[in-house]
């Protein structure tokens, strides 16, 4: 099933309509997964194709879609809520590297914390249903250099 069919299904299954302006925020997620958007890029992006559409919507919008965890917000250290699809197929959310010199985002998608989630449980009673980790720090090559950034914004690798 594709990602669409899912989140569709997912509002049906909470009583919420799929209006067309929600499917265009969801589509721009989609389209868009590895970069993290904030709510003025979707909004940004989505208005091209509803120019009557508000930010209030977007936000509205993308409230929802964390309410129905299809999303996740976060904030990378630099003030500005994002927004992250969670991973089909995934019980949990995906990690982030997160550079502090140049501001680089790369996702983990692994699960690396089975094991510890299995002890909690164990040692303490404790079920684990969703976590996330952030990893803080600096790329080798930004370490000491203050990681000069191209023109487009992206690191120099």
């Amino acid at each position: 099933m594709n990602p669409m069919d899912t989140i569709a299904q997912q509002f049906t299954a909470h009583n919420y309509k799929l209006t067309s302006q929600r499917e265009a925020i969801v589509k721009v997620l989609l389209d868009n997964e590895k970069d993290h958007l904030s709510v003025e890029e979707v909004y940004m992006l989505v208005k091209g194709s509803f120019p009557q559409l508000g930010l209030a919507t977007v936000y509205r919008t993308l409230e929802l879609l964390c309410e129905l965890h299809i999303v996740e917000k976060m904030n990378f250290g630099d003030g500005v809520s994002r927004y992250d699809l969670r991973s089909e197929g995934h019980d949990h959310m995906h990690h982030h590297l997160i550079c502090q010199s140049c501001g680089k985002v790369a996702e983990i998608k692994d699960d690396w914390l089975e094991e510890l989630e299995k002890r909690l449980e164990k040692e303490y009673g404790f079920a684990v249903t969703d976590h996330r980790l952030d990893f803080k720090g600096n790329y080798r090559i930004c370490k000491g250099s203050g990681c000069k950034r191209e023109k487009d914004g992206q690191p120099i690798s």
